[in-house]
C-alpha cells in the first residue's frame, strides 16, 4: 500500500522557521517557508531583507508515518491543528502561495479578526463580491447576513473567503 502526502503546517518556536527548515532539510523532509522581501532601514541605510510570510509556520509535504519525525525536529513545536487532527493544507492552496510571492514583493499575511456587525464583502465563490453583515463568528467560520432580491439571507461562510469592506 502506497503511503500518499499531504502538506500539512507545523508551528515553530518564534522566529525559528530558517533553523526549522534547516533541520528538516537535514532530514529529507519537503517543506515551504514562504519568504516575503521586505525592505528595512538600518540606522545608517536600507537593506531588502527576506523574513517568512506567515510567523511561526513552516509547510511539510509528509507522508502520514513522517508525523512524529516531523514533529520531533527541533524548534517544532507541534502541527496545525484541525478539529482534532493535523491539518491538512491543500496543495492548490500552496500554489497560489508561490505565485502570489512570484508576482509581488513586500508582501504581509495576517489573519482577518472579524467582528458581528462589520460589513465584508465575499471574496470567491458563487456569491463573490456580495456584500453582507457579519452576523455572528464562530471558529473559523462567519455567518453573514446577505440583502438582495428584498430577502434577508444569512449564509455560512470560511473567515478567509471574506474581507472587510473598506468604507471610502
Amino acid at each position: 500500500m502506497k503511503s500518499s502526502k499531504n502538506w500539512y503546517a507545523v508551528y515553530t518556536k518564534p522566529r525559528w522557521e530558517k533553523k526549522v527548515i534547516q533541520f528538516l532539510e537535514k532530514k529529507g523532509v519537503v517543506y515551504y517557508c514562504p519568504l516575503t522581501k521586505i525592505r528595512r532601514k538600518w540606522s545608517d541605510r536600507y537593506k531588502v531583507i527576506e523574513e517568512p510570510l506567515f510567523k511561526s509556520y513552516v509547510f511539510v509535504f509528509i507522508a502520514e508515518g513522517e508525523k512524529t519525525s516531523v514533529r520531533l525536529t527541533d524548534g517544532v513545536v507541534n502541527f496545525v491543528y484541525w478539529e482534532g487532527k493535523p491539518a491538512i493544507i491543500r496543495s492548490e492552496e500552496i500554489e497560489i502561495i508561490r505565485k502570489f510571492l512570484n508576482e509581488y514583493e513586500d508582501v504581509q499575511a495576517r489573519p482577518v479578526d472579524l467582528k458581528a456587525g462589520e460589513r465584508v464583502r465575499v471574496k470567491t465563490g458563487l456569491m463573490m463580491d456580495t456584500e453582507g453583515v457579519v452576523v455572528k463568528v464562530q471558529n473559523k467560520q462567519a455567518y453573514v447576513l446577505l440583502e438582495s432580491l428584498g430577502y434577508e439571507l444569512t449564509a455560512r461562510f470560511e473567515k478567509g473567503n471574506l474581507e472587510p469592506v473598506v468604507k471610502q
